[in-house]
């Protein structure tokens, strides 16, 4: 059984078919990466599965159960987690508060937590927004405002609050968007050692076509809501469809 799996799914805005007719299956432990040029869908398709869009037709389940009509919030509390293209941060609290608002979120949902399995009291969630800083890099900088990060660090940083409730599933969406290429590298070598360490899922839309690469085990292509190839980064990089649709025309 696929941890997430959409059938048929379909967004339609008036006359504009912006999701159309998707089948996704991304099992546990997988890294998909999902790329097409504008317009493809792709965003579309991240908040069609985070429930923040409604569909207009088809199904998304997860571990087995459809979320089609769950809230946003449920959708989070059942193990799912999303980074944004832009960092949400909290900029006038430090690094540390950040943390500990996520995790105080956590406290109120129905997570999994492999770094506190029994958190009772703030002291805990003190622990565990230390841990997950720890696990981004940013445990030395506890105690700095957020609006004081460089850029690259405030991607840390919401690496992280998505990283509180440590889901099962983690989407990210545009992570090294306006990072300088050392910035980029650095969020490779993260999103890697973190997949390593707490054993995510990881579902990510991203321009950047070395990380792409770089990251997936497998890459499914959107153009114009549909998916045009799913496979390995070779078979992908190989397929003339994508090289005309997106390797080779604009990026988006």
């Amino acid at each position: 059984m696929a941890l997430l799996e959409t059938d048929g799914l379909t967004k339609s805005f008036g006359g504009l078919v912006a999701v159309d007719d998707v089948d996704l299956a991304i099992e546990e432990g997988e890294s998909i990466s999902v790329i097409g040029p504008n317009g493809a869908g792709k965003s579309t398709l991240i908040n069609l599965v985070t429930r923040m869009l409604d569909a207009s037709e088809g199904d998304i389940s997860f571990k087995g159960d459809s979320i089609l009509h769950d809230e946003p919030h449920e959708v989070v509390q059942k193990g799912v987690s999303r980074s944004f293209q832009t960092a949400s941060i909290f900029p006038e609290l430090s690094v540390e508060e950040n943390a500990q608002i996520a995790a105080l979120a956590a406290e109120h949902g129905s997570f999994k937590l492999n770094f506190l399995r029994h958190r009772n009291n703030y002291g805990e969630v003190d622990r565990l927004a230390r841990r997950t800083l720890d696990a981004v890099g940013l445990l030395g900088q506890r105690d700095v405002a957020a609006e004081d990060l460089p850029y690259g660090d405030k991607r840390r940083l919401e690496l992280g609050i998505a990283l509180a409730s440590e889901p099962d599933l983690l989407l990210m969406d545009e992570p090294t968007a306006g990072m300088s290429p050392e910035e980029t590298a650095d969020t490779v070598k993260l999103v890697e050692q973190v997949k390593e360490e707490l054993d995510l899922t990881i579902l990510l839309v991203e321009h950047d076509m070395e990380v792409v690469f770089n990251v997936s085990d497998r890459i499914v292509v959107l153009n114009r809501g549909s998916v045009i190839a799913e496979g390995s980064p070779e078979e992908v990089q190989g397929d003339p469809d994508v090289q005309e649709a997106y390797l080779g025309g604009v990026e988006g």
